[in-house]
């Protein structure tokens, strides 16, 4: 009985994890660093289509509906949250899967964004999900490999307790500092240069996959699957570094698409 329950919580985390990057506290983060680059137009426009709403608040909007008994929600939206990409292969040598990945969702919520007749409705979704999507291919793991969708199927032992690499990245290496989404969008945030901001700014996503594949391929642990304090030391300034990327690129992403006055 107790292999089983065992077996049955494995499965239950996998797939709970499948499509989630940075968990609420990691997505918040980068929607709280974007807000501080925003251009005063940007911040204008995002005020017209999400009143009263953060970035910070829209950024983990797409995982809070994925319980959601929507057709979009339970049949469509899952693959938005990542790409595919075998190892020793660029994203562009792939073909975009007949459901979507990350990278055609982007597209499409784009041209619903510059859609002066798409509704408030459609352009809250397209914003919220832009935000969230560029968040998540900062997360190495989803530019997965093919092999072990995104890392869940890798099971670990992440101090002494079960897990999978996709939910480390995803939120344990955040959490383990216990820090609140505010803390850490401070302390990264004051250590943003502004030569990093010119060296970061990009709206390309095949920049973005191209860097987390090669984050990717070095983030699995090699023997023993047991992370502690060492895996911590090691990967939590690679998972800091993302995030302020990925805060960077969501106001350059918003600041190029906000009608300038």
């Amino acid at each position: 009985m107790k292999l089983k329950a065992l077996a049955s919580a494995l499965l239950f985390c996998i797939s709970t994890q499948q499509v989630m990057a940075w968990g609420q506290t990691g997505h918040r983060v980068t929607g709280k660093l974007a807000e501080n680059y925003l251009s005063e137009d940007a911040k204008q426009w995002v005020a017209e289509i999400l009143p009263n709403e953060s970035l910070a608040e829209a950024s983990t909007y797409p995982d809070e509906m994925r319980s959601n008994p929507s057709d979009f929600w339970q049949k469509q939206a899952g693959p938005y949250h990542y790409v595919t990409v075998p190892k020793g292969k660029k994203y562009e040598e792939t073909e975009v899967p007949k459901q979507g990945n990350a990278v055609s969702a982007l597209e499409s919520f784009t041209q619903t964004l510059k859609d002066p007749n798409a509704s408030l409705e459609d352009k809250q979704l397209a914003l919220r999900f832009a935000i969230h999507i560029i968040g998540d291919l900062h997360q190495p793991l989803h530019a997965g490999n093919g092999r072990d969708r995104g890392g869940n199927t890798f099971i670990v032992e992440f101090f002494w307790e079960d897990s999978n690499l996709h939910r480390v990245w995803d939120s344990g290496l955040l959490d383990r500092r216990k820090l609140s989404y505010t803390e850490w969008s401070d302390w990264l945030g004051k250590k943003i240069t502004e030569n990093q901001v010119k060296q970061w700014t990009t709206t390309d996503p095949l920049v973005y996959i191209e860097e987390s594949i090669a984050i990717r391929d070095t983030i699995y642990p090699e023997g023993d699957r047991k992370l502690s304090w060492q895996y911590l030391y090691d990967h939590l300034p690679t998972a800091k570094k993302r995030l302020q990327m990925a805060g960077v690129r969501i106001a350059a992403y918003i600041n190029a698409l906000a009608p300038q006055k």
